[in-house]
Parts: C-alpha cells; structure tokens; sequence
C-alpha cells in the first residue's frame, strides 16, 4: 500500500474557517471537497458522536461485573423484650466489612452490645474476622480470570465501536461518490441536450431554405425530447443526492454547492498475497478474533476453578465484656476452616461444558472467517482490477466516438451521410461519456469497500470526538 489518501480527512485536524464552504461569514465558495465533507460531518452528524456514546458505557463494565471492593457499614439496633423474667434492653450491633477482590480476601470488624438471655447484664462484644478462599477463587484466581475476561470483552466492544464508526464513514463516503457521478451525470445530460436543441435548431433552417425534410426535423426534435427525458431524470437524481449530502452536514445556506472530483483513496501495488499476509498480521478483524479466542480459553478455565469445593481458612480476634466499654473483658484467638461442598454442581458442570463449547466454536469461526475474507478480498481485487481497465477502455471509446462523431458532423454537412447515421453517432458518444462516469464512481466505491474491509479508514487515533461528545460528558459527570 503506498498511498491512503482517504486516511488524510480521518484526522479530524482541519480549521473549519478555512473551508471552501463556511456557515458564516460574507467569503464562501461553492465547492465542497471529500476532505471538507468529511470533516463538516465528523463536527455537525450526530450518528457520529452516537455511535461513540457507545463506548462511554463500555468504560463501567468492570465496575458492573467485578465483585465489588467497597467497603461496607450495617448497623443493626433493636429492642429487645424477655418474656421470662418480664424485661426489655435496646440491642446494637455495628460491622464493617471489606473484601478484597484481587487475593479474595474478607475482613469483618464487628462490635455488639445488648442483655444476655440468662442475665440482665449487659453484655458487649468485639469481634475481627479474616477469610481467605483457598481451594474455589483460591487467593482471588478466579476473580482475576473474571477480570482478564471482562478486560477483553471491553477490547472487543471498543473495536466494535470503531467498526461502526468505520461502517458509517464509508457509507457517507460512497455517498459523497455517489453525488459526484450523479453531478458529472447531470452535466453530461445537459450538455447533450444542449447541443442537440442547437442541432434542432439547424435542422429548422435547413427545413427554411428546403434543405431538410419535415421528417428530419421530427427525428431531431424527437432526439432533442429523449436527452431533455433523460436530463429531468438526471437533475432528480443530482437533487437527491445533494439532500442527503445537505442533511449530513446540517447545511443551511442558500449558496449552491457542487461537489470535487474525490483523490485516488489508495494504489494497490503489491500483490494480492502479500497485502493479504499484512491484514491477516495487522488488522483489527484478526486481533478481535484472537481475542475472542483468548476470552473462550479464560471462561473455560475459571468454569473449572468454579468447580472447586468453598473452603475458606479462617483466622480472628474476639474481645468480650460487660457494658458499652467491655469492662471485665476477656479475650481469644480462634483459627479454623469453612467448607462448602455441594454434591451434584449440575449447573457449575453445564457452564464449564459450555464454555469448553464455546472455545471451540471461537477457533471455528476464526478459520471460517479467514477464509471468508480471503475469498472477499480476492473477488473485491479483481473486480477493483477489472474497473481500472474498463475505465481507460472509456477512455479510448470517448475519444474514438469524438473523431467519428467530427467525421459525421462534417460528411453530413456536406450529404454524404443521413440524419440517421449523425444522430447515432451523437448516441454514441453520450453513452460512452455515461459509462465511463459509471466504471469511475464504481471503481472508486470498491476502493472504499476495500478500505473498510482492511480495516483501514479509521484507527483508534485517528477518531476525535465532536463538540457534541464532550459536551455530553460534561453534562454527565
């Protein structure tokens, strides 16, 4: 690849005073280049800065799937009534919990106070408790493999976003191709009825010094209907397309505007395989694919780790006494294990068979896709090939049918050839100049496809948020 034109409107940099077209200001020029178009499209479409809200809600996936750090105060009073003895005491109990999703650590600091059953004493109690997993989320393995799968899954969706916001920028591309050839259309159309309405009105003259026959007037003035036909046909077509281009860029000016003739988007110069070899080491689709792949492999391991049975070690501190400031206290260590064991983790089981599923689904469709691609890619090179042909083959139709169409001009001044023979040449002509406009705008719309599908119109760098984006993260914060 030697040259990505099209890479150039991507960086968003232009200064918008500088453009051939403003919104403001008596110094405004008609025209609107591809560059231009793009850049009024990135700052005024709001498809844009919608398909990058998007990736503001990938930023709290982690915070919504990680067991959450937080640390945790319940406070619990009650009032407590002994039917036994005929007595009441408020009761009070006050924790702080904190769990530490890297090692799967949970520290629990408790204090308690309120009468005993068996004595109107008030009784108090501070107790500091630490677990840790040691065989499921074994020191936070688990959490940490949810965490590695969550990051990649935040990967894949941001290169989502850029996929969408790659899609969207082609097709406003290919809209903007699509404008020129149906401007370059119209004004084929109108310079053919033009020229061909000047005919008619030579024919008329013949006819005046009997020159001419009356049916070589009709077959002209029918001529002169079919281009005018055509050329109506052609100015809905252009109007069309200039709404949609007007609607992009949220144009509201009364100056008209026409579009320029797009740059070259790329050369393609290396060879089909080499280039191929490249986007298979380079490209977006792959490093989502192999992500994707590497997601599978985490999720079956941490299914297996959720197989393992609960057992916590546990380890504390326990102060009791009497009152609210545990007066005659006394104190004890305490060590020991907590095990949670369920017999049939049918549920468990199915999720890790899934999982293993999944995985291998995941390496499938990764070889189905290079396959699909490489056949895409290959019809889509050819076909690029084939148009750059068929555009210089135009080229020499064009300039043969304007030495026939010379030639004719001049033998049927002078009678050698009929009306007929004139009015196919001019045919002729017209449609060679319609068809090359054709293999250019179709020549340039694969190029964009091709863009797109190499996954090079848009990188991560290259996006800058609009005005509207920034405001709406303010508006949010």
């Amino acid at each position: 690849m030697s040259r990505i034109v099209i890479q150039l409107f991507l960086l968003f940099i232009f200064n918008l005073s500088g453009f051939s077209v403003c919104f403001a200001g008596e110094s405004r020029t008609e025209r609107l280049s591809l560059n231009e178009f793009i850049t009024l499209a990135a700052q005024k479409d709001t498809a844009f800065e919608k398909i990058l809200i998007d990736e503001l809600i990938i930023n709290y996936q982690k915070d919504l799937n990680l067991p959450a750090g937080d640390l945790l105060l319940t406070v619990k009073h009650n009032h407590d009534f002994f039917l036994a003895d005929d007595r009441s005491s408020p009761s009070t109990e006050i924790s702080l919990d904190k769990l530490f999703p890297e090692t799967g650590t949970e520290i629990d600091l408790s204090y308690e106070v309120g009468a005993s059953m068996t004595s109107a004493t008030r009784s108090s109690r501070i107790n500091f408790n630490v677990s840790q997993p040691v065989a499921r989320n074994a020191f936070g393995r688990s959490t940490r493999l949810l965490d590695q799968i969550v990051g990649l899954e935040m990967e894949v969706a941001r290169h989502q976003v850029i996929e969408a916001y790659e899609d969207y920028l082609a097709l406003l591309t290919t809209a903007y191709c699509e404008w020129y050839e149906a401007w370059l259309n119209h004004n084929i159309g109108r310079s053919s009825y033009q020229e061909n309405q000047k005919l008619l009105d030579d024919i008329r003259k013949r006819q005046q010094q009997n020159i001419a026959l009356p049916i070589d007037v009709n077959k002209v003035e029918l001529q002169v209907l079919a281009k005018k036909e055509r050329l109506l046909e052609l100015e809905e077509s252009l109007k069309n397309s200039l709404q949609l281009i007007k609607t992009v860029i949220r144009y509201d000016d009364n100056v008209d505007i026409f579009p320029v003739e797009p740059e070259d988007f790329i050369v393609l110069e290396d060879s089909f395989e080499d280039i191929f070899t490249r986007f298979e080491k380079e490209s977006r689709t792959f490093a989502i694919l192999k992500t994707l792949e590497e997601k599978s492999s985490l999720q079956v391991e941490k299914d297996a780790e959720d197989l393992f049975p609960s057992i916590d070690l546990v380890a504390g501190y326990e102060v009791q006494g009497e009152g609210y400031g545990l007066e005659n206290s006394g104190d004890k260590i305490y060590a020991g294990v907590k095990v949670e064991w369920p017999f049939t983790r049918r549920v468990k089981k199915a999720e890790h068979e899934i999982a293993r599923v999944l995985a291998t689904k995941s390496k499938l469709e990764t070889e189905n896709t290079w396959y699909r691609l490489y056949s895409q890619l290959t019809s889509l090179y050819l076909e690029i090939e084939r148009e750059a042909k068929l555009i210089k083959v135009a080229d020499d139709k064009i300039s043969l049918s304007r030495s026939i169409l010379k030639d004719e001009t001049e033998n049927y001044s002078f009678g050698k050839v009929t009306l007929n023979d004139y009015i196919q040449a001019v045919n002729i002509l017209d449609t060679n100049r319609f068809n090359k406009v054709r293999h250019e705008s179709l020549h340039r719309k694969l190029l964009v496809e091709w863009l797109r599908l190499m996954d090079m119109m848009v990188s991560r760098k290259s996006i800058k948020r609009p005005a509207g984006f920034s405001r709406f993260k303010q508006d949010r914060k």
